[in-house]
């Protein structure tokens, strides 16, 4: 391989470990941002469910399934 062919395959490798660490980070992002998307619907439904109803109502209702 001539000297021009690995100065690009060296570039070319760096670019691409450089597109994987930006894409990591987007997907740490979005996956953050949905956990607390999830986690405020939750608690939202939680005081929801505890405005509207008597005291011990719904207290063992699992909503895990």
């Amino acid at each position: 391989m001539d000297m021009m062919g690995m100065v690009s395959s060296l570039l070319a490798a760096k670019s691409g470990g450089v597109q994987m660490q930006i894409a990591t980070t987007i997907m740490k992002s979005n996956a953050d941002a949905e956990k607390s998307a999830v986690l405020t619907l939750l608690g939202a439904a939680q005081q929801s469910m505890s405005a509207n109803t008597a005291a011990g109502i719904g207290g063992n209702l699992d909503i895990s399934a």
